[in-house]
């Protein structure tokens, strides 16, 4: 019934094991992938033939958290799975970059990769097994897939780098760096980091580079015993090459021209005369209009590339190695807590920082379990920043994906929690683009923080680098525009401080880069990141003094743990009672730790008594204030400190002898007392004989001589 095929290997001390023919039998191609306790199964299936008139490849690729799979029921009232987690979609993205630019050319047929994880053992991460799985499945789907590819995590630990640490490891790790490629090269990378040098980066990516070979020749290996029949690699189109010679001769010229304009609205007006010139004609002569678009895309990217390496001067007329000039502003919202607009050509973010307390913490509900987060960075792209209509709504992978990059970036610069303990919120808004508005996102992130008054260790900058390669010839280019983006072959941002990088990401649209390249890239976007923090510095050059005016103050103060109860009170009573009487937010923390914050000082000063009073400890001798609550014959109960009472028996309510006590005092009067001790039942004894009432002074009486 089952023709299961199981391969392993010991990979650096674990056992990796990858099986098919067991599970999802009608997928084009099905891989168990197992490492320790962790399982992640992914099929792939493909459409035999391409839906008329698509002129992209439709590839989807999903991975999916189970919570059974951690042995956890779903929170939530509907107790089920429900949207995409922001692990969920930065996985897939994950999985997708390193394996779209491998399907051969021309493949079209829609594709979908689908990675489930099956088991976690809160050990090993299920991502980089789910890009394991997504590989070998369409290794032996037959699909014309270009690979197989491998991947691996490479984090740092005493100075060690270390392959694919656990999850425990990674909490002391200086480094998290994911990166993918095949047996000749790296296709993908992404990383955070503690400002490592380029040098110790590129040895990190080369470190993981080696270290999934021996994943790579299992796949071989699997797929040699359990491949399924090859699909026929699309053929090029009849006519190409007559289309693509009388299309040069319609608007050649035209495209050249078009492309030589700087301005990006202007250059893609002409672009479009010259395209829509070029259709025109050949559906006059009723040739075909499909093939004529696909050819003029080819013509485009030619025309752009080939003077690039001819000339070294790209479309906007600059060098290689310059970037675009830059505006730094910061204080441009009077309300927010801290605002920067950061302009760079085109390309324009505004980014506004908010500052919250502990309740405003993001709860996050994972496979491992629920942790909170002190830091986000949400990202937002309208289509008006690119001169466009579209979609409004929640945001997609894209958006999910360019924030994520940022945060990683800025992260590391972060004050630690006990030195600011405030909750961070960064909203980037692309308000222009052309070209890389996620490290846009990076500098003023970085400078709207500053604004606010977070001590950034130090200022953060980013830049997006591109390559041009045709053959063994190849150029970088420093801060690409969306054109040499598009046109380009690699798409590599780097984010960092003056003395080391952050964070990075590399995107290959080729089959793989050499080390070479990689090594060229770091350098020159060094260069250009070191030219941004000097335009950055104009702004604004280090973190202001003070938090903005706008923000809360929050003051820190412990108290015992056996108080919090105290504190809290029967079902949240008293801490809701002095959040309402004093207008301060507090937040109290198992540890005993209470934060209390409020834009007025006096509010917080209010709150600090009132939870002082609750949790300080009477002290024999010592005079305070309170309210009678309750008269009985013998006495009276005074509240005296926070919820405490005590009893001021009726005799120590004057010096002389008092025949009612509601002669003296009634409930709701305010009376000083003094505290005299504790009873042999652990009760507060109080007294008011000798303590003026109007002062809080005790009365010394002076005895009589004999």
């Amino acid at each position: 019934m089952f023709n299961i095929v199981r391969k392993e290997i010991d990979w650096d001390g674990r056992k990796l094991v990858l099986e098919t023919g067991r599970m999802a039998r009608q997928a084009n191609g099905a891989v168990l992938a197992t490492l320790g306790e962790t399982a992640v199964l992914c099929a792939v299936t493909a459409e035999r033939a391409p839906r008329p008139g698509l002129d992209f490849f439709p590839l989807t690729v999903h991975y999916q958290e189970k919570t059974y799979a951690a042995g956890r029921i779903p929170g939530g009232f509907f107790k089920r799975e429900a949207r995409p987690s922001e692990k969920e979609t930065l996985t897939s993205r994950l999985i997708d970059r390193p394996i779209r630019p491998l399907f051969a050319p021309g493949f079209k047929c829609e594709t979908q990769v689908l990675a489930t994880v099956l088991s976690h053992d809160m050990e090993n991460d299920p991502d980089i097994l789910a890009m394991i799985a997504a590989s070998a499945a369409l290794t032996i789907s037959g699909v014309p897939f270009m690979g197989p590819i491998g991947g691996a995590r490479v984090g740092e630990i005493d100075g060690n780098l270390v392959l694919n640490p656990t999850l425990e490891q990674m909490e002391v790790s200086t480094l998290d760096l994911v990166v993918a490629g095949t047996q000749e090269g790296v296709l993908m990378v992404e990383s955070e980091a503690q400002e490592l040098s380029e040098e110790r980066m590129l040895e990190a990516v080369m470190f993981g580079h080696r270290g999934f070979q021996p994943v790579i020749d299992l796949i071989i290996d699997l797929a040699e015993a359990a491949a399924k029949e090859a699909w026929p690699e699309p053929q090029k189109p009849d006519g190409e090459e007559a289309m693509r010679s009388k299309l040069e001769g319609l608007v050649g010229d035209d495209l050249k021209s078009a492309y030589a304009i700087v301005a990006k609205q202007d250059r893609q007006s002409a672009v479009g005369e010259a395209k829509d010139k070029a259709i025109a004609a050949i559906v006059a002569e009723e040739g075909d209009e499909g093939l004529a678009k696909n050819v003029l895309k080819d013509l485009e990217k030619d025309i752009v590339r080939g003077a690039i390496l001819d000339t070294k001067l790209r479309i906007d007329g600059r060098d290689t190695a310059t970037v675009r000039p830059i505006v730094a502003e910061v204080g441009v919202l009077p309300r927010s807590h801290g605002s920067a607009l950061f302009t760079r050509g085109e390309t324009q973010g505004l980014i506004v920082c908010t500052l919250g307390t502990g309740s405003d913490e993001q709860i996050l509900d994972r496979l491992e379990g629920e942790t909170r987060e002190r830091f986000m960075l949400h990202y937002n792209f309208p289509p008006f920043s690119v001169g466009e209509t579209g979609r409004i709504g929640p945001p997609g992978r894209r958006e999910i994906g360019h924030g994520k990059l940022a945060w990683r970036a800025l992260r590391p610069m972060l004050p630690k929690h006990e030195d600011f303990p405030y909750t961070i919120r960064c909203v980037s808004e692309i308000l222009e683009s052309n070209g890389s508005s996620s490290m846009a996102t990076v500098c003023g992130g970085s400078l709207a923080m500053m604004d606010a008054g977070v001590p950034l260790k130090k200022p953060v900058a980013g830049i997006a680098m591109g390559l041009i390669k045709e053959g063994d010839r190849f150029a970088v280019l420093s801060d690409i525009l969306g054109d040499e983006d598009h046109l380009g072959d690699m798409d590599f941002k780097v984010a960092g401080t003056a003395d080391g990088i952050t964070s990075l990401q590399m995107d290959i649209k080729i089959t793989s880069i050499t080390e070479e390249i990689m090594q060229v890239a770091l350098a020159q976007a060094k260069d250009g990141r070191k030219h941004i923090l000097g335009e950055m510095d104009k702004g604004l050059g280090q973190a202001r003094a003070e938090v903005s005016s706008n923000a809360p103050r929050i003051t820190t103060m412990t108290v015992p743990k056996e108080k919090i109860r105290e504190v809290i009170g029967s079902g949240g009573k008293v801490i809701r009672e002095i959040v309402e009487v004093s207008g301060a937010k507090v937040d109290i923390e198992d540890d005993g730790t209470i934060k209390i914050a409020s834009v007025d000082s006096s509010a917080a000063d209010k709150a600090r008594q009132m939870i002082e009073a609750i949790v300080a400890e009477p002290e024999a001798g010592r005079i305070y204030e309170g309210k009678v609550v309750k008269v009985l014959d013998f006495g009276a109960f005074v509240n005296f400190l926070g919820p405490r009472d005590g009893l001021v028996h009726i005799s120590e309510l004057r010096p002389e002898r008092v025949r009612s006590v509601t002669d003296i005092v009634n409930e709701g009067d305010i009376v000083k007392v003094k505290c005299l001790g504790f009873d042999d039942r652990g009760k507060v004894r109080l007294s008011m004989k000798n303590i003026d009432q109007e002062t809080g002074e005790e009365i010394v009486i002076e005895e009589a001589e004999d």
